[in-house]
C-alpha cells in the first residue's frame, strides 16, 4: 500500500500502482485539495486497476485527520470516553452516528476506508495515543468501538482496529524510536487485548499490528511476529480478516532491516498488506523484492474492505443521519468547552 505525491496521480505514479505487487493506495493531507478533487484522484485511482486498488486514510478525528477544509471537524476519541462516564447510552449512540458520518463523507468521494478506531487503552502514559483513546478501561473502549464499528458498517465502510495487541502501556512514540512494553501475556489478555477480541467476535473486518515490542513474548515487535499474529491473533482469538502492518518507513520498524527485508519479515509474520509511506525509493525496493506473487487467501480477505454504496456529496448534507451527526459534533465541542468536569471516563467499576 503505496502514498502518493499530491492532489494528481501522474503518469509515473499510475505506472508504478499497476505494479502487480500494489494492492492499495493511503492518502494524506498533501493529496488533498477539495471534495470534488479528491473525488477525482479517487476515481482515477480506480479506474486503474480491476479488482480496483484499495483507498485508505487516518480519519480518526482531533489530531488524525487528513481531510479537514470540506469535510465534518471529527472529535477526538477520548471526548466519547468522557460523555460515556456521565451517561453510557448516549455516548454510544453519539459514537455511532459520528462514526457514520466519518464513512458516509468518506464514501461519498470514493475513499474505501479508515484507519480506525483506535483500541489502545489511554493510560496516560502515552503521548502518541492520548486523547486518540476511547478511555483507559477494556470496557469502555469495547463498547464505544463496537458503536463506533457499527456506525461505519452502516455507512458502507470496514473497520480497522489499531495498534494490536496495544500501544497504550508504553511511552515511546514508535514514529521515533521503538517502544518495549515488559508485561506478560496473562496482564495484557486481562486489559489490552478485551477490545480487540471482543471486536473480532463481532466480525472486525482489519487490525493493524503495534510497532511495539513486547520482549515477554517475542523478540520481534507485534507487526514482525509470527507469535503475535499468526499464533495469537489467528491462532487464539480466530481472526480471520485483513492484517495491515503499520508504516514501514517508522522508526520502530528499522529493527526489521532493509526496507525490502521488512517487509518480508511483516509478510512472513502474517502481515497481508504491507504499508510503505513517504520513501518512494523504499516502496521501489519492496516492490521489486516481491514481484507478482499473490496469495488467494490474501485477495478474498481484501474484498471485505472494499467500499459499499455511496451517497452522492450533493445529497449527503440533506440526510437526516447526517444532520443528526452534525449537531453531536457540536454538541460534544460544546461540552468540552464548558469543561463540565465528567470525571473519569473508564468509571470505577470498568476495570475488566
Amino acid at each position: 500500500m503505496l502514498d502518493l505525491a499530491g492532489t494528481l496521480l501522474g503518469p509515473e505514479e499510475s505506472e508504478l500502482l499497476c505494479h502487480p505487487a500494489v494492492g492499495g493506495v493511503i492518502l494524506f493531507s498533501r493529496n488533498y485539495e477539495s471534495p470534488r478533487q479528491l473525488a477525482e484522484l479517487t476515481g482515477a485511482i480506480h479506474a486503474l486497476r480491476e479488482p480496483r486498488l484499495l483507498i485508505g486514510v487516518d480519519q480518526e478525528g482531533g489530531r488524525v485527520q487528513r481531510f479537514r477544509v470540506g469535510f465534518t471537524r471529527l472529535p477526538p476519541a477520548g471526548q466519547y470516553g468522557r460523555l460515556y462516564a456521565r451517561d453510557p447510552a448516549r455516548a454510544r449512540s453519539v459514537c455511532e452516528s459520528i462514526g457514520w458520518l466519518m464513512a458516509a463523507e468518506l464514501r461519498s468521494v470514493g475513499v474505501d476506508f479508515s484507519f480506525a478506531p483506535v483500541l489502545d487503552l489511554d493510560r496516560g502514559i502515552s503521548c502518541v495515543i492520548g486523547d486518540r483513546g476511547l478511555g483507559a478501561g477494556p470496557k469502555v473502549v469495547f463498547d464505544l468501538a463496537s458503536a463506533w464499528v457499527d456506525g461505519v458498517r452502516r455507512a458502507g465502510m470496514a473497520a480497522v482496529g489499531k495498534h494490536f495487541p496495544g500501544h497504550g502501556g508504553v511511552a515511546a512514540d514508535s514514529h521515533a524510536e521503538l517502544p518495549t512494553d515488559p508485561r506478560d501475556l496473562a496482564d495484557l489478555v486481562r486489559e489490552d487485548l478485551v477490545p480487540f477480541e471482543r471486536l473480532i467476535r463481532r466480525g472486525l473486518e482489519a487490525v493493524m499490528p503495534a510497532h511495539v515490542l513486547y520482549p515477554r513474548l517475542d523478540a520481534q515487535p507485534a507487526g514482525f511476529s509470527s507469535v503475535w499474529l499468526r499464533d495469537i491473533l489467528r491462532g487464539r482469538l480466530g481472526f480471520q480478516g485483513v492484517i495491515f502492518s503499520d508504516d514501514l518507513e517508522m522508526a520502530a520498524a528499522a529493527v526489521g532491516g532493509s526496507y525490502a527485508e521488512r517487509a518480508r519479515t511483516a509478510a512472513g509474520a502474517g502481515c497481508d498488506m504491507l504499508l510503505i509511506c513517504n520513501n518512494r525509493s523504499a516502496a521501489v525496493e519492496i516492490l521489486d523484492a516481491f514481484g507478482a506473487g499473490h496469495d488467494p487467501a490474501i485477495q478474498l480477505r481484501l474484498l471485505r474492505m472494499h467500499g459499499r454504496g455511496r451517497t452522492e456529496r450533493t445529497r449527503l448534507h440533506e440526510l437526516p443521519a447526517w444532520q443528526r451527526a452534525v449537531r453531536f459534533v457540536a454538541q460534544l465541542e460544546e461540552l468540552e468547552t464548558l469543561d463540565l468536569g465528567l470525571g473519569d471516563p473508564t468509571g470505577p467499576e470498568d476495570k475488566g
